[in-house]
């Protein structure tokens, strides 16, 4: 998929049209690097309204259930791990990305 600025598209609104149009392209707008809107074609703009209308949001007793279910998931693989906890993945992150610093500022 595309990105383009807005200012492209203020030049040349007519052949991205077409592109989006013709082409079945889809086309991010983006304001100083930042996306903030699409292009799409009226067959998707049709069929992204026909699943609006089909979709309904997972009920609390749903998503209640679904929290259990991993909760169960988690204390199975721990278990099989004889125990052994599962590393903090943020704190991991953090560290890595430390380093990572670290070592592009040449202090390491």
């Amino acid at each position: 998929m595309d990105s383009i600025g807005i200012a492209e598209i203020k030049r040349s609104i007519s052949t991205i049209i077409n592109r989006v149009t013709f082409g079945r392209e889809r086309i991010i707008l983006t304001s100083r690097g930042k996306p903030k809107a699409a292009l799409v074609s009226i067959e998707d703009l049709q069929k992204l309204e026909a699943m609006e209308k089909t979709y309904t949001p997972p009920s609390r007793a749903q998503r209640k259930a679904a929290l259990a279910m991993a909760q169960a998931v988690r204390e199975m693989t721990l278990a099989r791990r004889g125990g052994i906890p599962f590393s903090n993945v943020a704190e991991d992150l953090r560290k890595l990305r430390e380093e990572r610093d670290l070592e592009l500022t040449g202090m390491r």
